[in-house]
């Protein structure tokens, strides 16, 4: 199997995975999550047309960006479960311009989504009156999940970057050796081969003496 078809399936396979993630993004308004999800289509892209078109800086644009992936994974992971002081309450992946949630929160597994009655608090649109409830796995689980399957399909992809740029360096080296030889090969040969000009000389004694015994 050639590089370009074990390339094509995995970008196919990461692009899947990430827009199964994105759609579930845009149903809970994570704006920033979304600028990630879409940031990593791209240059997953990227790095595909890169193998396929003999372009190594675009699979290493593709390898740092992968590195720079999986630090954002980890940080979603680390919100998610309340790492460091991070809180998953808080409005940091919306941007703080919205009070939404990740959408496996009211929809997850099992999860029963009751509305309160509006006496009892009031307004309706805020995310705190509403109750859900018998969820078989807990949407931060369910985040971390999706996370974690992105940090282990980026460490495949950065490897296999890395191995492509490696196999991609030691055929430019191989051709400018094999070119570089071939060029001086073909130098020599042509100056050998190439016919001499035929130069005539004029035997200017010869000349005079045929002047002198004319006269």
């Amino acid at each position: 199997m050639s590089i370009s078809v074990i390339e094509k399936e995995y970008a196919d396979f990461s692009t899947l995975s990430a827009l199964e993630r994105q759609i579930f993004d845009f149903l809970g308004f994570q704006w920033a999550p979304i600028l990630g999800n879409f940031l990593h289509i791209i240059v997953v892209i990227l790095g595909l047309f890169g193998t396929i078109q003999y372009r190594p800086r675009y699979i290493v644009v593709y390898t740092v960006w992968t590195a720079l992936w999986v630090t954002w994974n980890v940080f979603i992971i680390c919100f998610y479960l309340e790492v460091g002081g991070l809180s998953k309450d808080t409005d940091l992946m919306t941007f703080n311009i919205s009070v939404h949630r990740s959408w496996w929160r009211e929809h997850g597994p099992g999860c029963v989504r009751r509305v309160l009655p509006p006496s009892a608090h009031g307004m309706m649109d805020d995310y705190t009156y509403v109750s859900v409830t018998g969820c078989i796995v807990d949407f931060q689980y369910l985040e971390v999940i999706h996370s974690a399957i992105q940090i282990l399909l980026s460490l495949v992809g950065f490897v296999y970057a890395c191995y492509v740029i490696s196999i991609f360096m030691e055929e430019e080296d191989t051709f400018d050796f094999i070119g570089g030889l071939d060029a001086h090969s073909y130098y020599q040969d042509h100056v050998q081969l190439k016919p001499g000009k035929p130069v005539e000389i004029s035997n200017g004694i010869n000349s005079e003496m045929q002047v002198l015994n004319l006269t």
